[in-house]
C-alpha cells in the first residue's frame, strides 16, 4: 500500500467513522458544514424513523426518532461506500476531491472538536480541509502513488475510495454496539422477534458514550494500536 494511499484512506476512514451519526440533530457531524448538514441530519432522522417504523417486528420497541437505526446498519455503509466508489470513477477528478474534501471536515471535526467549534474555526476547517485534499489528490494522481491502487484495471483509479468508508462507518456501529444502548448493525436480517436487534456484548461490559471508559482506556488504547498498524503497513515493523 503507498503512502498516500495509507495516509488518505485513515483519514478519510476517520471522517466516514462520523458519518453514521447523521440521524443524530446534536451530532459532530450536524455542525460539520453548517446549515446544509443540520439540514441534511433532520432529514436523514426522519427517513431512518420512517424505515423503522416500516420495518420494525412485534419484538422491536416504539421510538420518536431514527437515532441508530438506518444510518447505523451493515447495509447502509455499503451501499454509502458503493456510492462513493462509483462516483469517484465516474465523476473524475471533481468527484474525488468533493470525497476527499468531505471527509477531511470530518476527520478535523472529529479528532480536533474542541478547537473546532464556532462558525469562525468552521471557516478555518473547511480551507485546511480543501487545502488538504487538493495536494493529496495531486499526489495520489502520480504514478505508482496509489490512484489505481488495489483496482488496476483501465477505468477503476479511485474505485478503493469506498473501502475507507465502509470501514469508518463499521467502527462506528461497532464503536456504539459497546455502549449501554448496543446498535443494530444486522438489519434488516431479523433476530428472534426483533428486526432491529441491539448488537452489543453482555450488559456488563458495556459503558456509557463519552464515559470514562471511552476517554480514559479505549481511545488511548487505539490510538496506540492505529500507530503499530500504520508502522507496519509501512513496512517500518
Amino acid at each position: 500500500m503507498p503512502w498516500p494511499v495509507l495516509l488518505c484512506g485513515a483519514l478519510i476512514c476517520a471522517g466516514a467513522a462520523l458519518a453514521p451519526d447523521l440521524d443524530h440533530k446534536a451530532a459532530t457531524i450536524s455542525r460539520a458544514f453548517g446549515p446544509l448538514s443540520h439540514w441534511l441530519c433532520e432529514i436523514v432522522d426522519k427517513l431512518s424513523y420512517a424505515v423503522y417504523k416500516a420495518t420494525r417486528k412485534q419484538g422491536d420497541p416504539r421510538r420518536s426518532g431514527g437515532h441508530r437505526t438506518l444510518t447505523h446498519t451493515w447495509l447502509w455503509a455499503v451501499l454509502i461506500g458503493a456510492g462513493a466508489s462509483v462516483a469517484a470513477i465516474t465523476g473524475g477528478r471533481w468527484a474525488v476531491l468533493a470525497i476527499l474534501f468531505t471527509h477531511m471536515v470530518l476527520a478535523i471535526e472529529g479528532l480536533l472538536w474542541r478547537a473546532a467549534r464556532g462558525s469562525s474555526s468552521d471557516i478555518l476547517v473547511w480551507l485546511l480541509a480543501a487545502t488538504s485534499a487538493w495536494i493529496l489528490a495531486g499526489i495520489l494522481d502520480k504514478p505508482g502513488n496509489g490512484s489505481d491502487w488495489l483496482f488496476t484495471a483501465p477505468g477503476q483509479e479511485y474505485l478503493w475510495l469506498g473501502l475507507p468508508i465502509v470501514l469508518g462507518a463499521l467502527v462506528h456501529d461497532i464503536g456504539d454496539a459497546l455502549t449501554v444502548s448496543g446498535c443494530p448493525i444486522l438489519w434488516p436480517i431479523p433476530v428472534g422477534r426483533k428486526r432491529w436487534y441491539p448488537i452489543g456484548p453482555p450488559k456488563v461490559m458495556r459503558f456509557r458514550a463519552g464515559s470514562w471508559v471511552e476517554l480514559k482506556v479505549l481511545m488511548p488504547v487505539f490510538m496506540v494500536l492505529g500507530g503499530v498498524g500504520c508502522a507496519g503497513a509501512l513496512n517500518f515493523i
